[in-house]
């Protein structure tokens, strides 16, 4: 009996000492604000070429590329940017987008920044985009710029038309 009852006496001795090797001791996980501090010094958007176009900055009129102010809207096409006449979405037609009839390579995606808010596409629009075989991406402008610099850093051949922050 005696030799029955330290076994029984040792049985939660063991279940204690089985579930501490289970789980060890946890460590604290580092501080994400150290994490966040970390990855901020890492900056990968400043290292591109300098002849790849690099949005650095939205405004409520216009935009900051590669260290140039631009008010108004912008087409962009490759590594090619300039002026774009639609001041809100309401003017955004196949008319206003008609150059990528002609331009070759045919960009794979048209990014539309349509300002502060996503707005939807008129179906007429969409066929025509469609038509001259790109695929159509419809966002706000702040993540339009971001999804332009993303694919152009990748190097996608990739055109954005973009209206400014304070344009919708």
């Amino acid at each position: 009996m005696g030799l029955r009852a330290r076994g029984v006496g040792a049985l939660p001795n063991l279940i204690r000492s089985l579930r501490k090797e289970a789980h060890p001791k946890q460590q604290s996980l580092p501080s994400l604000r150290r994490a966040f501090s970390l990855y901020d010094q890492i900056n990968l958007i400043d290292n591109v070429p300098d002849d790849q176009l690099r949005f650095q900055r939205y405004t409520e009129t216009g935009f900051r590329v590669n260290g140039v102010d631009y008010e108004g809207s912008l087409l962009c096409v490759g590594n090619m940017l300039m002026s774009w006449a639609p001041t809100k979405f309401s003017h955004v037609t196949p008319d206003s987008l008609s150059m990528f009839q002609i331009v070759r390579p045919i960009p794979e995606i048209l990014i539309l920044g349509t300002g502060r808010n996503i707005e939807p596409v008129d179906p007429e629009l969409r066929r025509f985009i469609r038509s001259t075989g790109m695929k159509l991406e419809a966002v706000d402008s702040r993540n339009a710029i971001s999804t332009y610099n993303i694919l152009n850093e990748e190097g996608r051949i990739v055109a954005a038309a973009l209206l400014p922050y304070g344009g919708s």
